[in-house]
């Protein structure tokens, strides 16, 4: 038995090899390059604008929808901001040397053109479902947009495959983990509650989920950001030097804490990119199945909004702990055998911070991963939903809380490689559909800013204008 588990772990790792290998980068981040050309650099022009549109108190409640913007955009954070902003960054230091970091931001900025047009396709071609709600994503976007039904199919196998590893019982080991490691509790009492806690939630639905991680996120983000800045505060003398060496490593590389000089550019690229894409999600297809719900009458101005979430995950949170990592020099004793991943970060806000400091990275790793099981619980929901009718949701809703408390009290070896793969296949159909459809995104976007760029919704709009909405 133990032969045939290492042999599937072996195979799968091979398959996430080739998977994520430079072929998949590559389309990923030429993808995220092309979008911004047709786009004419929209994410740069428009970034100021949209983080008002998202944070403004102004929502939209007269549109189709089930949730507003605000809460569609947290939805889709609370999924993407996970153990990746901690974990994941770290990876990416240790492997590709400072300069990760900065080819971690390059991958973020061009991959907020290729959230936006997720996001526009998304709302596009979203429909509502037997119960009144709004299903939308790649799947629908497929069938719908291109006429390609069996591409659809793939990408809800594989998103929803996807969920129970990457979205689930991964990120309910680590809560478990952690919370046994600090506080002693064992980790099926921990299964019970998180279970119970995950079940509460996504009974509710969209709605539900989208209320909870509207107060959560915010919360959570704000928490370990602030931890991170009084750390960088602490060592303010050192983080000029640390800017400068990321930027001076993009294009010289060094990596294993700098034990072999000049690594070279290659891994600063390679890892930067893969592990910023890991993070922040673009291009994979999943933070368009939030966006789909969002409450809307322009799908150009949902995804104005859902591209600030790249910004967040990758720019804001992604940021700190890479410049925590270098500012306090525990870059240089990072080694892939023994210091890497989270038990890095942790160190470092424990140098940047003592006392305290590994308590942040420790919470921030609960929440990050809570609500991640949230935020893929309805990804997964909705690709369920698409292969087998509404009707088979509530038991989705079960199989996916057993899974957390399954998660919570056993070591899932294999599972990450299995959901490396799924992501990666996850992102094949939904590339296509980007390229293939780009011309529609370039239309939606010329419609949405010829209307006017507004914070109020349309029926304020209305009611200023004296006229009917256009459209």
């Amino acid at each position: 038995m133990q032969g045939f588990v290492d042999g599937l772990a072996a195979l799968l790792g091979a398959a996430s090899d080739i998977v994520w290998g430079p072929p998949m980068l590559v389309l990923i981040v030429g993808t995220g390059l092309f979008l911004t050309i047709r786009l004419r650099g929209l994410q740069f022009r428009e970034l100021g604008y949209a983080l008002r549109l998202a944070f403004s108190r102004r929502q939209d409640q007269t549109s189709e929808g089930d949730v507003n913007h605000f809460q569609a955009l947290m939805t889709a954070l609370a999924a993407t901001v996970g153990t990746g902003n901690i974990a994941g960054v770290a990876a990416a230091v240790t492997l590709g040397g400072p300069g990760a970091v900065f080819w971690m931001w390059v991958t973020a900025l061009f991959g907020m053109a290729t959230k936006y047009a997720e996001a526009i396709l998304a709302v596009t071609y979203r429909v509502r479902n037997a119960r009144g709600e709004m299903a939308g994503g790649p799947m629908y976007v497929l069938e719908r947009g291109l006429g390609q039904k069996w591409l659809a199919v793939l990408f809800a196998v594989f998103g929803a495959a996807a969920g129970f590893g990457i979205g689930n019982t991964v990120q309910a080991y680590e809560v478990s983990n952690n919370i046994q490691q600090y506080w002693g509790v064992p980790s099926w009492i921990v299964g019970l509650v998180l279970a119970s806690l995950t079940g509460l939630v996504i009974l509710g639905g969209i709605k539900s989920i989208g209320r909870v991680t509207a107060f959560l996120v915010p919360f959570m983000a704000l928490f370990y950001v602030i931890g991170g800045l009084v750390i960088l505060g602490r060592h303010i003398e050192a983080v000029p030097g640390a800017v400068a060496l990321i930027l001076s490593h993009a294009l010289t590389g060094e990596a294993l804490g700098g034990g072999i000089a000049g690594a070279g550019v290659r891994e600063a690229i390679r890892w930067g990119v893969a592990r910023g894409v890991f993070s922040n999600e673009a291009g994979l297809g999943s933070a368009p199945i939030a966006a789909a719900a969002a409450r809307t009458d322009l799908p150009a101005r949902q995804a104005l909004v859902s591209m600030t979430g790249t910004f967040i995950d990758t720019v804001v949170v992604c940021s700190i702990t890479g410049l925590v990592i270098v500012a306090t020099g525990m870059w240089q004793q990072a080694d892939p055998e023994t210091l890497t991943g989270a038990q890095l970060t942790t160190r470092a806000f424990e140098a940047g911070l003592p006392g305290p400091g590994g308590m942040i990275v420790v919470i921030g790793l609960i929440l990050f991963a809570y609500s991640t099981i949230l935020g893929w619980a309805y990804y997964g929901e909705k690709c369920f939903e698409y292969l087998f009718g509404t009707r088979a949701v509530t038991l989705y809703r079960a199989l996916w809380t057993l899974a957390v408390f399954a998660g919570s009290v056993a070591t899932f070896g294999i599972v990450w490689d299995f959901a490396d793969v799924m992501n990666g296949l996850m992102a094949v159909p939904n590339l296509i559909s980007l390229l293939a459809l780009s011309g529609v995104v370039v239309r939606e976007t010329r419609r949405f800013f010829a209307e006017g760029r507004q914070l109020q919704p349309p029926a304020a709009r209305r009611a200023a204008a004296g006229s009917a909405p256009a459209g």
